[in-house]
């Protein structure tokens, strides 16, 4: 890691996520009215929780199942935004070469997850005395 993260906005997924999430909010504010309550509000939610799951996990990394329980759920809602992502194309409310970037954002987003739920010691808050057997 770098530099010394102290929250979580300054994580460089979370940027990445949050970036994400405001140009789908933007792009979706051109979506047909009948799908307000259903296509852009699932996208939108999903995009967003991303962000929201990862501040929440940050503020576990005291706890290692906690914080990679919520790295789970952010796995989850990236993935989710995606196949949103792919609906929006399939009934034409969004064109292939403007939804095909942000498919990869989320792409790139899921691999830094992934990494993180795989070696969660890198972020875990460790402890006074853990590792010291006495």
């Amino acid at each position: 890691m770098g530099k010394k993260i102290s929250v979580h906005t300054e994580l460089e997924v979370y940027q990445k996520a949050f970036a994400a999430a405001m140009e789908i909010f933007e792009l979706t504010k051109r979506f047909p009215k009948e799908e307000t309550y259903s296509l852009t509000d699932q996208v939108r939610r999903s995009s967003r929780s991303v962000c929201a799951n990862l501040a929440e996990a940050w503020r576990k990394r005291r706890y290692e199942r906690a914080f990679t329980s919520k790295l789970a759920d952010c796995e989850a809602e990236a993935a989710e935004t995606q196949v949103w992502l792919e609906f929006a194309v399939k009934c034409g409310y969004l064109d292939r070469d403007t939804a095909a970037p942000l498919y990869r954002a989320y792409d790139e987003i899921l691999g830094t997850i992934l990494g993180m739920i795989t070696h969660p010691e890198t972020w875990v808050l460790q402890r006074q005395g853990d590792g010291v057997r006495g």
